[in-house]
């Protein structure tokens, strides 16, 4: 068996590359053309939920067969429901946008799953006043506070801009906050399911995986059983959506005036897709075996790095061009409060693998 040697640094640094995949998994699908978006979801989410997954699994865990084979089959199959409602989260995300917009959606899914998924275990198990007690712990704490802060204040900037940028002559859409607020809510309720299915329930199998020497690579085997629950979902909602649409032709054409690479050049970008949605978990698990003793705030280090990654890019790429003064002052705070989140949980993991004076 390999030991793994705590290093919050080199933790963190591997969150980053996660997160930092994260906030640009999605920026592939501009490119799409004459493409339905349920035949988009249906191919990246086969690579990004099922043969990624596999093949991560295949590569990196020894006696991959055996540790299936040991490892107890009731969080196997509490990983696999946990993945189905994380798929009904993600379908409740997309619904939440029409009706309030991707701003509030984000800051209110992502703060309630960056928070649920963080504390709800500790606060189950009774860690968590351990935690507050321990070098550190209250740093960590603070930080997931002021990333919870900064993830709203994203939302409100987002607000802003929509605002700044809305077309006078659009009307109010299909803007309805009742509906948009409870899809938001269930979003983040089950987005926080995965993070709690992959840190915690899924554990008894990850120690099989490590017992047979997976080392670092140990936490590769839960997406085994979490991510095809999630695909389970997105497949079922998207053959939905096909039938409804009657687009199941596009699998194999597109429109006749299309290039004819255009079918082609679809299917690289949603398995393009499909990778770097994977790829932050890949680094995610890299991140979360060195973060030693508070290794249960990986969940909001992940979340609060891709908010700040996802609004860095966009004010890199000019997203925020054509707002007031008010709103432009208003993501820069929350930029701010987002690093300084992430500092305040770096600092607390650090104290936290100090050695007793």
């Amino acid at each position: 068996m390999t030991p793994v040697t705590p290093h919050p640094l080199l933790g963190v640094a591997f969150h980053s590359a996660g997160a930092f995949l994260a906030a640009n998994c999605y920026a592939p699908q501009k490119y799409l053309r004459q493409w339905s978006w349920e035949i988009f979801w249906m191919i990246q989410a086969a690579w990004c939920w099922l043969l990624w997954p596999l093949i991560g699994a295949i590569c990196t865990i020894p006696s991959l067969v055996q540790v299936l084979s040991e490892a107890p089959k009731l969080p196997m199959l509490w990983c696999c429901l946990m993945g189905i409602a994380y798929g009904i989260g993600g379908t409740a995300f997309n619904l939440s946008i029409r009706y309030i917009g991707f701003a509030l959606t984000y800051s209110i899914a992502v703060g309630l799953s960056s928070v649920l998924g963080t504390l709800v275990t500790p606060i189950v198990e009774g860690r968590l006043q351990q935690v507050l007690v321990r070098p550190g712990g209250s740093w960590v704490i603070l930080g997931i506070a002021a990333g919870t802060l900064g993830i709203a204040l994203c939302g409100v900037a987002g607000r802003l801009k929509e605002s700044d940028l809305r077309d006078q002559n659009s009307g109010p859409g299909e803007f309805s906050w009742f509906k948009g607020l409870t899809l938001s809510l269930l979003a983040g309720v089950l987005s926080a399911v995965y993070g709690i299915a992959i840190n915690d329930v899924a554990k008894p199998i990850i120690a099989v995986a490590e017992q047979h020497g997976a080392g670092y690579w140990r936490g590769n085997v839960a997406y085994l059983f979490v991510n095809p629950g999630a695909f389970l979902t997105a497949l079922g909602y998207s053959l939905y959506l096909a039938r409804k649409n009657r687009s199941f032709g596009e699998l194999v054409r597109v429109g006749q005036n299309a290039h004819w690479a255009t079918l082609p050049l679809n299917y690289l970008l949603a398995i393009l897709t499909g990778t770097l949605w994977y790829g932050q978990f890949f680094f995610y698990n890299l991140g979360h075996v060195r973060m030693g003793s508070y290794e249960f705030s990986s969940w909001a280090i992940h979340m609060i790095m891709l908010v700040l990654f996802s609004n860095l890019l966009g004010v890199m790429f000019h997203e925020w061009h054509g707002t007031n003064l008010r709103t432009r002052r208003a993501i820069r705070l929350a930029l701010v409060v987002l690093l300084a989140a992430i500092l305040l949980l770096t600092y607390g993991n650090y104290l936290g693998e100090q050695p007793p004076v």
